[in-house]
């Protein structure tokens, strides 16, 4: 099916790209800028409003559940059922007024998985439905209405101060109700490419005479759920855990090196000749398929690798601005909202390179402008004085560095929208249509890992050299992924002719 342009607007695949990710973008809108205000004026602590970051770690281990999506299929009505879900969640919110208690962090986490989810389905959904051609323009809205969705919840967070909570979440749940019921008249889903997959049950007794294979998986999976065990141990008065968990390796090198000795083994026994039989299996063969693919391992270091310089940074560029003496207003107004903008722009001038030039020149391209915002921020950061400690703002910015930090917040969110567009088309490009929807779910969950990593690994670099100094040298992290375009070059040229 290609897009034609004179058919109506419900029948178009960009319209449907649209609204799915609107749909996908919300639900992490409302985690990270609903929840945490509803916690606070009803009077929880900030401790325990930290620990709601963990309930996030679904959208990590989602891969977990992928298969299941991939093997049921019908993508539509899992997203339908996941919006339904938390429709549901904004409801019983939106009845329980100040009624606090234990079944909130239920129903939060239930809340996360659902729209873990919905992640799941929408990519698979979106991955079959597009042809390689129509990835570029597409990830350009994707970005674009991923976003509108999440500044949806600044929308519900200003309708709580002035309505009411309840109206709020009430609002919300039509929201996602409507996003439910939209996704089941979307285009259905093509038919399975390939041969049928192997039955759970034979992939399973193949498992038993492959242990390292699930040890090695056992190792991935306890990498990424390690930042779960320092606040743990700190709600469950683990003394011996808390007096550690602060120290960097505990917090970076235990699960950094959980991550490589688990992706070291994975890639060993998915070459041994009695893995070769879990190739169709519906729980881990996307795995063996993935590892088996020529030159895919230097391809998953790129994946890692690629937004480093910039996930490095953007940890550290709020805590920059409130430094310099920024007020929230003006943060929220230039970063976020004129941020918001820039970056959609950015997504669809990327996707519009893409299509025209191929995935690979946007790669290498966009990447270095996405780079260059680096050395901007950088600049910003040597020539405008930070606040003393302690000190309040009480003479505001210069204008001359007012203008300065203005120039280089807007430059970073243009190119970041420019590089995320042409790293997405590449994503779904190396992305096996027979197995999207697992595929695509492993890959994305090793970028957030890598990204988790570099926000950590920024809080101390920031500290110990100073911004300007860091950015200088988050600007130079970008590079060391380009030491393996040329793999990614072959590998795209293999996923994009039929029969290899």
């Amino acid at each position: 099916m290609t897009v034609d342009a004179a058919a109506p607007a419900y029948r178009r695949k960009l319209f449907w790209v649209a609204l799915l990710y609107f749909s996908e973008g919300l639900p992490l809108g409302v985690f990270y800028d609903i929840f945490p205000v509803w916690f606070r004026q009803q009077g929880v602590n900030l401790a325990d409003i930290g620990l709601l970051s963990l309930l996030g770690l679904a959208w990590t281990v989602k891969f977990l559940w992928a298969p299941a999506i991939d093997w049921a299929r019908h993508h539509r009505r899992w997203v339908a059922a996941a919006n339904l879900g938390m429709a549901g969640v904004m409801v019983a919110f939106a009845l329980a007024g100040l009624a606090l208690g234990p079944w909130v962090w239920v129903a939060i986490g239930a809340f996360t998985v659902l729209s873990a989810t919905n992640d799941i389905a929408t990519d698979g959904y979106t991955i079959e439905l597009l042809d390689q051609r129509e990835y570029g323009l597409a990830n350009g809205l994707r970005i674009g209405f991923y976003r509108a969705g999440m500044l949806t919840a600044g929308v519900l967070l200003m309708l709580s101060g002035w309505l009411g909570w309840g109206a709020a979440y009430a609002f919300g749940a039509a929201v996602f109700l409507l996003n439910g019921a939209m996704a089941l008249l979307a285009p259905r889903e093509r038919a399975r490419l390939g041969a049928p997959l192997a039955s759970v049950g034979a992939e399973f007794a193949l498992l038993r005479r492959q242990p390292a294979f699930l040890v090695a998986l056992g190792l991935v999976l306890l990498g990424l759920l390690w930042p779960v065990l320092g606040p743990a141990a700190r709600w469950l008065d683990w003394a011996g855990v808390q007096a550690v968990s602060g120290s960097w390796w505990f917090r970076g090198a235990v699960p950094v090196g959980l991550m490589f000795a688990g992706a070291t083994l994975l890639v060993r026994s998915a070459r041994t000749p009695a893995a070769l039989a879990l190739r169709d299996g519906p729980v881990f063969g996307a795995w063996v398929e993935l590892l088996l693919r020529p030159g895919m391992v230097p391809v998953l270091a790129f994946i890692l690798l690629f937004k480093l310089g910039d996930s490095a940074m953007g940890f550290m560029v709020k805590p920059f601005w409130v430094d310099a003496g920024f007020s929230a207003g003006q943060i929220g107004f230039v970063s976020v909202n004129i941020g918001l903008a820039l970056s959609i722009a950015g997504g669809l001038v990327g996707g519009w390179y893409v299509d025209k030039r191929g995935i690979f020149r946007g790669l290498w391209v966009l990447g270095l402008w996405q780079a260059v915002s680096n050395l901007v921020y950088a600049a910003a950061a040597h020539v405008v004085p930070l606040l003393t400690p302690g000190a309040a703002a009480t003479m505001g910015v210069a204008p001359e560095h007012m203008a300065l930090v203005y120039a280089a917040s807007a430059f970073e969110s243009l190119t970041q929208g420019l590089g995320t567009g042409a790293f997405l088309a590449f994503l779904m490009g190396i992305t096996s249509k027979q197995r999207a929807t697992t595929e695509y779910a492993i890959l994305s969950s090793i970028f957030a890992f890598s990204r988790s990593v570099a926000g950590w690994a920024g809080g101390i670099g920031a500290q110990e050299l100073g911004y300007a100094t860091y950015f200088f040298l988050t600007f130079w992290l970008s590079f060391p992924a380009y030491f393996l375009l040329p793999q990614v070059r072959r590998m795209l040229e293999r996923e994009a002719t039929p029969g290899v």
